[in-house]
C-alpha cells in the first residue's frame, strides 16, 4: 500500500534552508522520513526565507554522474527560487541503486505509478506540498538525460500532479524496458507513431487530461542521447495534447531553433553544435561544468518563463561549444557527418559510448 508519511522537517526551517545552516554547501537540505520511499532515493530541498503559502514547486532531477547539489548549483536553481519565489525539490539517486547515479528510467518497476523511484519522488512532492502549503496547481519538473527521462516518467505516471515539464536530452516514456533497449534507444532512438507513444502515457495512469505543458531541449551534436529522441518526445506529447504536427511554427536564430505547436503547450528548442548537457548562459551567472554547457542560452530561465514563473531571457548568440560534454577517460570522437551516422561502425560506437556514459557498461 502506498502512503504518505509525516515528513521530518525539524532540521530545515525557512532560515536554515535559505542560509544553508542545516544544509550542505550548495544550499540544499536533506529531509528524512518524508514518507514511503520504495525507490530508496534521497530527498534534498530548498525553501527561500519567508516563502509565502501558495508558492510554486520546481522539481529538478540531476543526470548521471551528478549529485543534486552540483546540478542545481550550475543552473543556480536556489538563487532563482529566491528571486522568483518558489520552493525547490532536488531528489538524488544513491550509488547503491546505480554506481553512476543514473535514475532508473529504463526499469519498468521504477517508473510504474505507485512503485519504485517515481513513487519516492511523488512522496517527496506530497511532503513539501503539505508542509509548505504549495500551490498544487503549479508543480513543475525538469531534468537532464536520465533525469530528463525520469522527468518524463513523472509527467506520465502522475500527470495530475504537474502543470508542466522541461526535458533536457531525455527520452520519451516507454522508450525502454531494460538495459539493452535503453542503449538502443539512446544510441539511435525508437521509431513509433505518435499514437503509440501517447498510448504508453495514457496506460500509465487513469488520467484523462488535461495534460502537462512540455518543453523539450536537445543538442544537435549530442552523441549520448540521439536527437531522434527529441522528435519522439514531441510526437508523444503532441498526441496527448491532440496537436497536429501541421500547427508547427518555427523560429531559427543564431543556431537556436525554437519549435512551437498550436497553442504552445508543446515546445522544442534545439541548439546547433551542443553536445550532451544542460544549456547554460554564464552571462546570467550560471556555472559551466561537466554536462552543464555554456552555449549562451539558459535552460533554467527559458523554462521558468515557459511555466509562467519568470521572464524569458532572450537568447544571445551561442558561444562555441564542445561537440559533447567532457567524459572522463573517454577518447575524443570525431565530429559526426551524415555519412558517419549512416555507417554501421559509427552507430555501434555511439551506442557503446552512450552505455559507458551512463555507467551501464565499463
Amino acid at each position: 500500500m502506498f502512503r504518505f508519511g509525516a515528513p521530518s522537517f525539524d532540521l530545515w526551517s525557512d532560515r536554515s534552508a535559505a542560509t544553508g545552516g542545516a544544509g550542505d554547501e550548495t544550499g540544499l537540505t536533506t529531509v528524512r522520513d518524508f514518507g514511503d520511499n520504495p525507490g530508496r532515493l534521497v530527498m534534498k530541498a530548498y525553501v527561500p526565507a519567508g516563502l509565502k503559502p501558495g508558492a510554486p514547486l520546481v522539481v529538478a532531477l540531476h543526470g548521471c554522474t551528478q549529485l543534486a547539489g552540483g546540478y542545481q548549483s550550475s543552473s543556480r536553481w536556489t538563487e532563482l527560487a529566491d528571486r522568483h519565489g518558489f520552493a525547490l525539490l532536488c531528489p538524488e539517486q544513491r550509488r547503491s541503486n546505480n554506481p553512476k547515479l543514473c535514475f532508473s528510467w529504463f526499469t519498468p518497476e521504477a517508473v510504474r505509478r505507485g512503485q519504485g523511484e517515481v513513487a519516492s519522488i511523488r512522496a517527496m512532492i506530497e511532503a513539501m506540498a503539505t508542509e509548505r502549503r504549495i500551490d498544487r496547481r503549479r508543480v513543475f519538473v525538469t531534468g537532464l538525460s536520465a533525469g530528463g527521462a525520469m522527468a518524463c516518467a513523472m509527467l506520465a505516471t502522475y500527470p495530475e500532479v504537474f502543470a508542466g515539464g522541461s526535458i533536457v536530452a531525455g527520452l520519451p516514456y516507454g522508450a525502454a524496458a531494460g538495459v539493452g533497449e535503453a542503449f538502443a534507444a539512446m544510441g539511435k532512438g525508437v521509431e513509433r507513431s505518435g499514437t503509440d507513444w501517447g498510448d504508453r502515457v495514457r496506460a500509465a495512469s487513469d488520467h484523462a487530461g488535461p495534460w502537462p505543458r512540455v518543453m523539450i531541449w536537445q543538442g544537435e551534436a549530442d552523441e549520448t542521447v540521439a536527437p531522434a529522441n527529441a522528435d519522439a518526445l514531441a510526437r508523444q506529447w503532441l498526441d496527448l495534447h491532440a496537436l497536429s504536427p501541421a500547427t508547427l511554427t518555427e523560429d531559427r536564430r543564431d543556431g537556436v531553433t525554437r519549435r512551437v505547436w498550436g497553442d504552445g503547450a508543446v515546445q522544442e528548442i534545439r541548439i546547433d553544435g551542443m553536445g550532451h548537457g544542460v544549456p547554460l548562459d554564464v552571462a546570467q551567472g550560471e556555472i559551466a561544468a561537466p554536462y552543464m554547457l555554456d552555449v549562451g542560452v539558459s535552460q533554467a530561465l527559458e523554462t521558468l518563463a515557459f511555466w509562467g514563473i519568470g521572464r524569458s531571457a532572450a537568447p544571445r548568440r551561442p558561444r562555441p561549444a564542445p561537440a559533447r560534454a567532457p567524459v572522463r577517460a573517454a577518447p575524443k570522437a570525431p565530429a559526426r557527418t551524415p555519412e558517419r551516422r549512416s555507417a554501421r561502425k559509427a552507430v555501434e560506437a555511439a551506442v557503446t559510448k552512450a552505455l559507458k556514459a551512463v555507467g551501464l557498461i565499463r
